[in-house]
C-alpha cells in the first residue's frame, strides 16, 4: 500500500494520509461535488422577481470553492472572497452548499485568523443580524417574521465565529497548560539534579571521613616507625610511606573541600561514618519509634567495602524513615542477603490502605537519594508495591 494511502481506514480518510497542502484542494473539490450536487436536486431558494438559469447558479459555488483553497495559509483572504460569493448567491437565490461553505470560512477565519479580527467578525455579524431583522420588521410589520431572520442570520453570521472563538480559547488554554508542564517538568529535573549532587555531596563527603581516618593513621604509625632505630633501608620505605601518605591526605582534603556543601548538621558527624554494625542499634530506636521492626540475615557475613557498608546503612535508615512517615506503626522486615559478590538490601512494609510509601516528601526524595547511592556504586535499586507490601531492594556489588 503507498505511504500516503496509508491513512485510508474503514472508509475514512485522514488529510495526513497525502502530501502536505493537498487538504485544502481535496476539501474545495469535495465541496465542489457536493454543492453541484445539492444544486441539482434544488436545494437553493427561488426568488419571485428572478428566474435565473440554472448554470449561472455555479459562479458563487466556483467562487466559494476556490475560497477554501485559503482556509489555512490565509483565512481572511479566504472569507473576503466567499463574502461577495454569499452576497451573489443570495440575490440569485440562497443555496445550501454556498451558505455551508461560508459558515466553514466564517469559522475558520475566527478560529485561525489574527487576534484582532476576531473582534471585528463578531462586531459585524452582530450588526448584520441586528441589521437584517430590523428591515425585515419594517418590511413586514410582523415581529415574528424579523425573530425568525434573525435566528437564521445568527446561525450563518454568529453562531460560526462563536465556535471559532470557543476553539481558539481552548488552543490557548491548552498551549498555556503545555507551557506549565513543560516548567513544571523543567523544575523537577532541576529538583532532581539539585538532589542527586547533594548526595553525591555527602557520600563523598563520607567516603572521605573514612578514608582520611585510614591515611591519618598510616601517618601516625610510620612516624613511630621513624622514630625507632631501624635499618637504613627500612627507614626510607617507612619515609616513602608517610611522604605518600601526607600527601595524599592533604591532595584529598583539597578536593574534598570542593565538593563540600556547608558544614555537617549535628547528627552527621565527619569524623565518622555508620555502617552495618550499627543497624541494630538503628532498628532499635526504630522500635521505639512503634515500628515492629526486624532484620534478617541470609548467607555468611563478611567484611564490606566503606562505601557498601555505608550505602546499606543509609537505605536501611531512609527505609525506615518512610514507612514512620507514611505507613504509621506497622511490621517491617529487614533482609540483609551476602551472596557472592553481591549485597542484597531489601526493606518491605504492609501497604497502608490510604496512599502508597515510598517517599520522603512531596516529589518521592527519599527514593532519589537511595537510588543514587546504588548506581553510584554500580548497582540497582527498586522501589514500588508489591502485592500487599512496599518494597525496597538494592543489590549493591562488593
Amino acid at each position: 500500500m503507498p505511504a500516503r494511502w496509508s491513512g485510508v481506514v474503514m472508509g475514512r480518510v485522514s488529510v495526513r494520509a497525502f502530501p502536505p497542502g493537498y487538504g485544502p484542494a481535496l476539501l474545495a473539490a469535495g465541496a465542489a461535488v457536493l454543492g453541484v450536487a445539492l444544486d441539482a436536486a434544488g436545494a437553493y431558494t427561488r426568488w419571485g422577481y428572478l428566474s435565473p438559469p440554472w448554470a449561472l447558479r455555479l459562479v458563487p459555488l466556483a467562487v466559494a470553492c476556490a475560497a477554501l483553497l485559503f482556509r489555512r495559509r490565509a483565512p481572511l483572504a479566504g472569507l473576503a472572497l466567499a463574502v461577495p460569493a454569499v452576497a451573489a448567491d443570495l440575490v440569485l437565490g440562497p443555496s445550501l452548499a454556498v451558505v455551508v461553505i461560508f459558515t466553514e470560512e466564517l469559522y475558520t477565519a475566527t478560529a485561525h485568523g489574527p487576534d484582532r479580527a476576531v473582534r471585528w467578525l463578531l462586531w459585524a455579524g452582530g450588526l448584520a443580524v441586528a441589521g437584517l431583522a430590523t428591515a425585515v420588521l419594517g418590511l413586514s410589520g410582523q415581529p415574528g417574521d424579523a425573530l425568525l431572520a434573525a435566528v437564521f442570520a445568527a446561525l450563518v453570521l454568529v453562531w460560526p465565529a462563536v465556535g471559532g472563538v470557543t476553539i481558539r480559547q481552548y488552543r490557548d488554554r491548552l498551549a498555556v497548560e503545555r507551557r506549565y508542564a513543560a516548567q513544571v517538568a523543567r523544575l523537577a529535573a532541576l529538583d532532581r539534579r539539585d538532589l542527586v549532587l547533594a548526595e553525591r555531596t555527602r557520600m563523598a563527603r563520607e567516603l572521605h571521613d573514612l578514608v582520611a581516618n585510614h591515611l591519618s593513621a598510616i601517618a601516625v604509625q610510620s612516624a613511630a616507625a621513624l622514630s625507632r632505630d631501624d635499618p637504613s633501608t627500612s627507614l626510607r620505605a617507612l619515609g616513602v610511606i608517610r611522604d605518600n601518605s601526607v600527601r595524599g591526605l592533604t591532595e584529598m582534603r583539597r578536593m574534598i573541600e570542593l565538593l563540600r556543601d556547608g558544614d555537617a548538621g549535628p547528627d552527621e558527624p565527619l569524623t565518622t561514618s555508620p555502617g552495618l554494625d550499627e543497624l541494630e542499634p538503628l532498628l532499635e530506636r526504630a522500635r521505639r519509634a512503634g515500628l515492629a521492626a526486624a532484620l534478617e540475615v541470609t548467607g555468611e557475613p563478611r567484611p564490606l567495602p566503606a562505601a557498601v557498608d555505608l550505602a546499606a546503612y543509609r537505605i536501611v535508615r531512609e527505609s525506615l524513615a518512610n514507612t514512620r512517615a507514611h505507613a504509621g506503626a506497622v511490621a517491617v522486615c529487614v533482609r540483609l542477603e551476602y551472596r557472592p559478590g553481591c549485597l542484597a538490601v531489601t526493606v518491605d512494609n504492609p501497604l497502608p490502605a490510604t496512599a502508597p510509601v515510598g517517599t520522603a516528601g512531596a516529589g518521592g526524595t527519599g527514593l532519589v537519594r537511595m537510588g543514587e547511592r546504588a548506581a553510584l556504586l554500580g548497582g540497582t535499586f527498586t522501589a514500588g508495591p508489591d502485592g500487599d507490601r512496599w518494597r525496597v531492594r538494592a543489590d549493591l556489588p562488593c
